[in-house]
């Protein structure tokens, strides 16, 4: 038997101790931990979570003292928002569980509740006839192979020439520009497979029904209808995303609602962010058509592709918002056997490595499971996220305007170099 005494357990402190040790709020501190600052570790119980120690008098001595305050091109700035809380797997909306919201309220009530603080029930958002007229033409005037992206920024950019006053900044023209803008991206995407019953302007119709035909031919069920404002409702935020990020550099240089929108949904195109969920769908549809989801990882794996939709770098366990929708979608019977597979995705690849579902393979279990396209989901997540970036632009405009200018670190030739000259003729 060994004299030494055991190791001494390294000091841990509560989220609050470390807050006041590194000068910050206790939700800065969940910031450092989602940017990989600082790690943390669930307090016994499960409630809470305890820092060591010595890792946070370490990154107290590398300057982070305060709050981190945006000037000049420093990009870790203030917003209030969106809290992501990566230990609990959960996240928040202003303070309020967004799991909860979309349990709870419809997707023009949290937007509207998200800008503006005020909760107004049954609250409808409706697109000017002369915008939604603009959107569908230049719509209409695209190759019939174009993306959904490509449709919703050409409407997004037709709606803006349309509206003389989108250069108005103050907050009840932006607040009236995006109660307008969210219907009119929706209405100016064809409908799939009928003619659109709606009218012009959808008036007195919410938002979900009309985005559903937009989406797929079949028609709903009240629960497919629940799945889809849900997924809306989660989608609306997930704080500094890239796409968010781009909106809020638009909306530093005083870009208007429109164009701020439109370099959103620039940034969301990108296979690792908005066009994720596609191919989860691509792969959930195989895995149906080949009875299992075996070969198809086995597939992905032996070409290196990572398995789609599996993972989050923000949480440990499952992501909030697939959690939230699979619940939900228990509840439509139409979507049982996509469900399914997508349970059989998880558990083939838990054999190789612990990935947990994230919002991708919940949308994609929507999508093939309601008839729609492999680029629905990102359709959704354009739509919904809309709401976020108007959110964000609102903060941004009340803040210094082009603060957010990041200084270059030139890698390139020393100066001077001679002028270029052409090559010689052969």
């Amino acid at each position: 038997m060994s004299d030494q005494p055991a190791a001494a357990e390294p000091r841990r402190l509560t989220t609050r101790e470390a807050a006041d040790r590194l000068g910050v709020k206790p939700e800065t501190v969940y910031a450092y931990v989602s940017r990989g600052q600082l790690g943390s570790r669930r307090a016994p119980g499960g409630r809470g979570s305890t820092f060591d120690a010595a890792e946070v008098e370490a990154l107290a001595a590398r300057g982070a003292r305060r709050e981190p305050q945006p000037s000049g091109g420093d990009l870790a700035f203030r917003t209030g928002v969106t809290l992501i809380d990566p230990d609990a797997d959960r996240y928040y909306f202003r303070g309020v569980d967004a799991a909860e919201l979309a349990g709870r309220y419809g997707y023009e009530e949290v937007a509207e509740w998200l800008w503006t603080g005020t909760l107004r029930p049954g609250v409808r958002f409706s697109a000017p006839h002369e915008a939604l007229a603009a959107g569908r033409r230049a719509v209409g005037a695209l190759p019939a192979h174009s993306t959904v992206m490509d449709r919703l920024r050409a409407a997004a950019v037709a709606a803006s020439a349309a509206d003389p006053l989108r250069f108005d900044l103050s907050p009840d023209a932006v607040l009236g520009t995006a109660r307008a803008l969210i219907p009119t991206l929706v209405g100016s995407l064809p409908v799939e497979g009928a003619r659109d019953p709606e009218g012009a302007a959808g008036e007195g119709e919410g938002l979900v029904p009309r985005f559903w035909r937009r989406l797929t031919p079949h028609g709903p069920d009240d629960a497919s209808l629940r799945v889809l404002e849900a997924a809306l409702v989660l989608l609306i935020d997930h704080d500094l995303a890239a796409s968010t990020l781009a909106t809020r550099v638009a909306a530093s240089a005083r870009a208007h609602p429109y164009a701020v929108v439109s370099a959103g949904l620039g940034a969301l195109e990108g296979p690792l962010h908005g066009a994720a969920s596609g191919l989860a769908h691509r792969m959930l549809a195989d895995v149906l058509e080949r009875g299992g989801a075996a070969p198809v990882v086995a597939d992905h794996l032996r070409a290196g592709r990572r398995v789609p939709g599996l993972g989050h770098r923000l949480y440990r366990g499952e992501d909030p918002r697939a959690a939230a929708l699979f619940a939900l979608l228990d509840r439509v019977p139409a979507a049982g056997p996509a469900l399914a597979a997508a349970r059989d995705v998880v558990t083939t690849t838990a054999r190789h490595t612990e990935l947990h579902a994230n919002v991708d393979l919940a949308l994609a279990v929507l999508s093939v499971a309601s008839g729609m396209r492999a680029e629905a989901g990102e359709a959704l997540f354009a739509v919904a996220r809309t709401a976020g970036w108007i959110a964000h632009a609102l903060e941004e405009y009340a803040e210094r305007p082009l603060r957010l200018r990041p200084s270059g670190q030139y890698n390139g030739p020393r100066p001077p170099q001679a002028l270029p000259l052409p090559p010689p003729l052969p």
